[in-house]
């Protein structure tokens, strides 16, 4: 027994006695080998007994026997030749292992195993076969059948060689878990991670402490939790939630704080560390006394308090929930109270609020429950230094209706210290403590010191305002004019700020009827500085800037003229204008107040100092009040000077201005100057005028001419009219009171010839009025032919305007750019500009005189006297018997027109036969 295990080579096997000698060799060398195991730091199994040897010694003879049989039986016969010439091929062993499965039992089938694993022992796959035949003939009888011992023994010899396969510890823990071997179980996993790689201990270690968390023992999961966290620091977010499982609170803190000491630690499940904060916040609030000494739990959530903001209020609370269920009620109170003065957002402040109260009323209530269970003790029993269950109950009862008082003002604080330049806050805090003077007083004053001006919200010259106020409402003077005088020299953002300091110190004094004093502040106000500093515009003090405002001179020049004399008044308006300071309104005011002085030519004066400061629009009112006060003062008695004025005033004058201020001169001149120059002035009127008042003006020119010359010389007044208006329904409304005028007078074929010019400005589906006073007008006065026409220029100019309507509407419906309509009509017109009328070529309104009108009556008298008129594509035949002749062609003669005849040859027409295409319809049909 001399040999060592694997010196044997594949020709000694051919001798039996020497293959059983060298495999029990073998069998006790194993066993030697796994004594030594330390040496790889793996515990050895204990050893065997010492008969072993003996009764192996014994067995000797019937394994040589059991081999010889095998090279008689079955498959042996043809493998063990193979296994005899190549001992070395696993391929070889496996075959025969596999071909002799259904033939040989399972202990020939553990000799020909161990003989193969004797020449192979670090074959992974024969070890496996090996392992999984000797763990299937157990048979889930691990506790009463003696193979479980024996495939323990073999993983013990397999993990000698193969001890860097995890699988074969897994499943080595596997076995000794099912023969509920605990300890050999833990030194199992325990060997498996100092055999293995650590790159492999990933594979250990969740079934280590899956079978740690179940076997019972909490110390045991804990060490293996421990010593994984270790390994795995990631890990240590489970191991919390376990020790929480486990109601081990104290040390599930102390791990979740390693976790956010550690600045690389990522939670596997996404949390945040806002949400791992609050949990730990959560675990020391809830079990302050479970937790180790090592934690500060204050330290820890104040310091949350800094990193998390939108946490505050929780943390807060959570801080005085951890000291109550300790039973420090009084540390507790110092929590609250440090929370409700420091947190910053109205949200966070009614958490902490409502928990302070609800911790206040829990308090009282146990007090009070505690007094109804305990009866009072006996005044000689007690203690005199201490207070009574009934005067704690009273002083806890008075601390809780203290601190519901307190709530409006500490809400006012919390949004202050969001915003200390927020002055309407301010505001409503002095409203809080308008009923405490000294709080009043004191919040009015921590404002005034606390409000930036250049970084206020609202306006914050208010606060000194109020402040003053409150003072004055209080019948306190001396206390608010202290206020005023400091308010006057701080800085204010803008002139417009100090302004209004100092008319609220004015109006304070007249509300008491101190006028001396309320004049002498206002000349304070608007005194200027002796000696003015030479600095940038934005660097000069706004107390240097003041006596320019207008808020202050206005009101410093009424109290003047209330309270001063005519001098001092006038010396005031007068350095007004000189500073150029003053408003329109206030020259009118200096104005009118000269003019009741009876200071007229001052008061003129005045105006004229007035109108060069300013200019249009806002010299209007001044211009107006001087020309009519002027004109009241004066009348026609200095007309040239008048004059000058109206002409001065309409030198820069806007178009709409301009037409009133002519019209008011024309009026003028009417009343006391020459109607020539009254009717050159409406005719200045109406040609300033703006297209909204120039209808208005044409028609004043044109009612003046014809009342002061007659309805004849008004023609001249309506042609001028028609070609000046620029708007299209002036233009027909125009043509329409200038056909009337002809009408009046009996010619009607100039007013046939106007009506018909003011068509091309009138559509006829708009348009109703128009086309019927026309049809009204042929009615009465014209004939069948006159009444075709009417038709016929109807159907055109509503052609023409349909036809601009497709036009626009096809242009909708392509990629062209959109036209208005003044372009769409300008570009069937032949490109020509929309805003002109027709030419006189095309009688249009451009013709002087009577051309215009002559033309059209031509035309319309020759379409009368026409027989077969050319026939007009757009014109619509009423008689059913007209035809057209396409024979012989017959000349016509062209009668003189009727214009030239005037109003007699209408006499003779009416004179010969009845007027009216009504009457000529009625006499065809009979």
């Amino acid at each position: 027994m001399s040999a060592a295990p694997g010196t044997a080579r594949g020709g000694d096997l051919a001798n039996p006695r020497q293959d059983a000698t060298l495999m029990v060799e073998g069998g006790a060398g194993e066993m030697r080998a796994i004594t030594r195991a330390d040496t790889y730091e793996i515990k050895a199994p204990p050893p065997p007994d010492p008969d072993a040897q003996h009764r192996m010694s014994i067995k000797a003879p019937q394994v040589v026997k059991t081999i010889e049989s095998l090279r008689n039986k079955g498959e042996g016969r043809r493998f063990e030749p193979d296994v005899t010439r190549n001992p070395y091929a696993p391929k070889t062993w496996v075959s025969y292992l596999a071909a002799t499965r259904d033939d040989f039992s399972f202990a020939e089938r553990r000799l020909i195993y161990e003989r193969a694993l004797q020449l192979l022992p670090r074959s992974y796959k024969l070890w496996r076969l090996y392992l999984d035949e000797v763990e299937e003939a157990v048979r889930d009888r691990w506790h009463t059948s003696g193979r479980a011992k024996v495939l323990v023994l073999l993983y013990e010899r397999c993990l000698m060689h193969l001890s860097k396969m995890p699988r074969l510890w897994l499943e080595y823990v596997d076995v000794l878990e099912k023969m509920k071997k605990g300890t050999q179980l833990r030194h199992a996993f325990d060997r498996a991670l100092r055999a293995l790689p650590i790159t492999q201990h990933d594979k250990v270690w969740p079934r280590y402490v899956q079978w740690a968390e179940s076997c019972g023992i909490q110390q045991v999961a804990l060490n293996a939790h421990t010593r994984r966290c270790m390994f795995e620091p990631q890990r240590r977010e489970a191991f919390c939630d376990y020790l929480v499982a486990q109601n081990n609170h104290g040390k599930a803190a102390a791990e979740l704080a390693k976790c956010l000491e550690d600045n690389d630690f990522v939670s596997p499940s996404g949390k945040s560390k806002h949400q791992l904060w609050m949990r730990l916040c959560d675990l020391c609030a809830a079990h302050p006394e479970e937790l180790p000494s090592s934690l500060d739990v204050d330290q820890i959530i104040r310091s949350g308090l800094s990193r998390f903001r939108d946490e505050v209020g929780r943390l807060w609370c959570k801080l005085a929930d951890y000291y109550i269920r300790l039973g420090r009620f009084e540390e507790a109170r110092n929590v609250y109270e440090e929370a409700v003065t420091t947190v910053v957002t109205a949200r966070d402040f009614g958490l902490v609020f409502d928990a302070y109260s609800r911790f206040e009323e829990s308090v009282l209530e146990a007090k009070m429950a505690k007094l109804e269970e305990e009866p009072e003790e006996e005044e000689a029993e007690r203690n005199v230094y201490e207070p009574t269950a009934q005067e704690e109950i009273d002083f806890r009862l008075a601390r809780l209706e203290h601190l519901m008082e307190r709530r409006p003002l500490l809400l006012s604080s919390v949004l202050l210290r969001q915003n200390p330049h927020s002055v309407s806050e301010w505001h409503a805090r002095a409203d809080i403590c308008k009923d405490d003077p000294a709080k009043a007083i004191e919040c009015y004053s921590d404002a005034v010191k606390t409000v930036d001006v250049y970084k206020a919200t609202g306006k914050p010259h208010t606060l000194w305002t109020a402040f003053a106020s409150y003072y004055a409402s209080r019948n306190d003077l001396a206390n608010a004019r202290v206020v005023l005088e400091r308010a006057v020299e701080q800085d204010f953002r803008t002139v417009d700020d100090l302004a209004s300091i100092y008319c609220f110190w004015v109006e304070m004094e007249l509300q008491r009827e101190h006028h001396e004093e309320a004049l002498a502040v206002a000349r304070k106000a608007v005194l200027e500085p002796q000696r003015r500093r030479r600095l940038h515009k934005e660097q000069i003090p706004v107390q240097e800037k003041v006596h320019r405002s207008s808020k202050l001179w206005s009101l410093y020049l009424d109290l003047e003229e209330s309270l001063g004399t005519l001098d001092s008044a006038r010396a005031a308006y007068d350095r007004c204008l000189e500073l150029k300071v003053a408003t329109p309104q206030i020259v009118a005011n200096y104005a009118s107040m000269l003019e009741e002085k009876e200071y007229y030519e001052d008061a003129f004066g005045a105006y004229e100092r007035g109108v060069a400061l300013f200019h249009w629009p806002h010299v209007r009112e001044l211009w107006f009040g001087y020309l009519t006060a002027f004109h009241a003062r004066y009348g026609g008695t200095k007309l040239e000077r008048s004059r000058d004025l109206y002409e001065q005033a309409l030198r820069k004058a806007p178009p709409s201005d301009a037409a009133t201020l002519l019209v008011d001169y024309a009026k003028l001149e009417e009343a006391h100057g020459l109607g020539r120059r009254a009717m050159a002035v409406y005719e200045r009127a109406a040609l300033a005028a703006d297209d909204e008042r120039a209808f208005g003006a044409w028609r004043l020119y044109a009612a003046k001419v014809e009342r002061a010359y007659g309805a004849p010389k008004a023609r001249g007044v309506y042609e001028r009219a028609v070609k000046a208006l620029n708007v299209d329904d002036d233009a027909k409304k125009m043509c329409l009171a200038f056909a009337s005028l002809e009408r009046g007078l009996g010619e009607v074929d100039r007013a046939r010839a106007i009506l018909a010019h003011g068509a091309q400005f009138a559509d006829p589906r708009l348009d109703d009025h128009y086309w019927q006073t026309w049809r009204d007008f042929e009615v009465q006065h014209g004939n069948e032919d006159t009444f075709r026409e009417m038709l016929r220029v109807k159907r055109s100019v509503e052609t023409a305007r349909s036809s601009a309507v497709y036009v626009a509407d096809g242009l909708l419906k392509t990629d062209a750019p959109l036209m208005s309509d003044a372009e769409a009509e300008r570009r069937m017109a032949g490109d020509q500009p929309a805003s002109k009328k027709r030419s006189a070529d095309e009688g249009g309104a451009a013709e002087t005189e009577m051309a215009a009108l002559e033309r059209q009556a031509a035309r319309i008298v020759e379409a009368t006297s026409q027989k077969a008129p050319a026939a007009d594509p757009n014109e619509i035949d009423l008689d059913d018997d007209d035809s057209d002749d396409d024979g012989e062609q017959v000349l016509s003669t062209k009668p003189v027109p009727a214009a030239v005849f005037g109003s007699a040859a209408a006499q003779a027409a009416e004179m010969s036969e009845p007027q009216g295409a009504l009457a000529r319809f009625q006499k065809k049909a009979s």
